[in-house]
């Protein structure tokens, strides 16, 4: 679409943000059905090629707050605070914790399958602790299911400070919040995993906010720069973002691929401004449906990775850790599209049941 279609962002017509969100969620499961996860590379070659293809999708987290931001912006001047916490926790917490109960469940039987097929005692829980509280506080804090909680906890900070919402010097301390995260990667003061980063992110969903009342400037803006500097610059900050994730490898750091790197934070805003300078993809929309499909992809692609993509690779046996990166990749492309065409049909089968509200979707 040409850059004069960028649409105004009025309460009727949000199809822009529905195509970001739609391939900010296909970025995340790319992101998240890699294999690279569980291989580590000694050789300096090899670790570019393994941290280029993770920094690819990259920026999918940051930008979906920046939407997010964007849409909760007018929320907040329709309702109060309460309202608005009481109808974003309804539709939000409750597909949340029936996903993680329905995981732990089916974890927990996958152990005692494991277990009754082998007689292998390694497959069951320590105690019956480990099985359900224990369980069920790894899965919220240290897997991507976090992301949601950290989401509401990004909402209710900007509700408190609400009366600061559109001050520059406000969006300047998250801001700086942020980037202690990212020094932090070095210098290991707290926690470094981004799944530990309760405040990192308050910013992006702060500033989608004060994109929504700048908009017309900002896509005027947008209209002067030139595609074409854009992705050059997308390109060097790519560069740079894959550079220091093999520099936190070399350091040995728990978590090199951090989504709040600050190349990666300049990574993201650009790709960004390229989705939002592309405007309103019909195509997109029209294959992915992200208005109807994003939340339920979130909520259940996790799953799939765990305990049915595990499954289904098993039988190969397939040695990760001498495997060569070319094969890598080749591997993680297969794994995401399986990963991802398995939650699409899933939702898909579920929009067409009375039960779409445990994905988010209004009956």
């Amino acid at each position: 679409m040409s850059e004069s279609t960028l649409l105004s962002p009025t309460k009727k017509n949000f199809d822009f943000i529905d195509s970001i969100r739609g391939i900010a969620m296909f970025g995340i499961v790319f992101e998240h059905s890699s294999a690279f996860w569980f291989i580590k590379y000694s050789e300096q070659s090899d670790q570019l090629i393994q941290a280029g293809y993770m920094q690819l999708a990259k920026f999918a987290t940051i930008v979906f707050f920046l939407i997010s931001g964007f849409l909760i912006n007018y929320k907040f001047t329709e309702y109060t605070p309460f309202e608005y916490l009481k109808n974003r926790f309804k539709n939000t917490i409750g597909p949340w914790l029936f996903w993680i109960t329905v995981f732990i469940l089916l974890k927990n039987a996958h152990s005692f399958f494991m277990y009754f097929k082998t007689r292998d005692a390694i497959y069951l829980p320590n105690t019956w602790y480990d099985a359900t509280f224990g369980q069920f506080f790894y899965t919220i804090f240290y897997t991507n299911y976090w992301f949601i909680l950290n989401f509401l906890i990004c909402i209710v900070v900007l509700l408190l400070f609400k009366k600061h919402l559109y001050k520059i010097g406000f969006g300047i301390i998250l801001g700086l919040i942020s980037v202690t995260y990212s020094v932090n990667l070095y210098y290991g003061w707290f926690p470094a995993e981004h799944t530990t980063a309760i405040f990192g992110f308050v910013v992006y969903l702060w500033l989608g906010v004060f994109l929504n009342r700048y908009y017309e400037s900002v896509t005027a803006f947008l209209r002067k720069v030139p595609m074409i500097a854009l992705i050059t610059t997308a390109l060097i900050l790519f560069s740079l973002a894959t550079l220091e994730t093999v520099k936190l490898m070399e350091l040995k750091i728990a978590d090199p691929y951090n989504t709040l790197r600050i190349t990666n934070i300049a990574y993201s805003m650009v790709m960004f401004g390229i989705l939002l300078k592309l405007g309103s993809m019909k195509s997109i929309q029209k294959l992915l449906q992200p208005r109807q499909t994003t939340y339920g992809i979130y909520l259940i692609h996790f799953i799939i990775i765990e305990l049915v993509l595990s499954e289904i690779v098993r039988p190969l046996k397939l040695p990760l850790d001498t495997m060569p990166p070319v094969e890598a990749i080749a591997y993680s492309i297969v794994r995401f599209i399986i990963v991802y065409g398995l939650t699409v049909v899933l939702i898909k089968l579920i929009l067409k049941t009375k039960f779409k509200r445990l994905i988010g979707v209004k009956g």
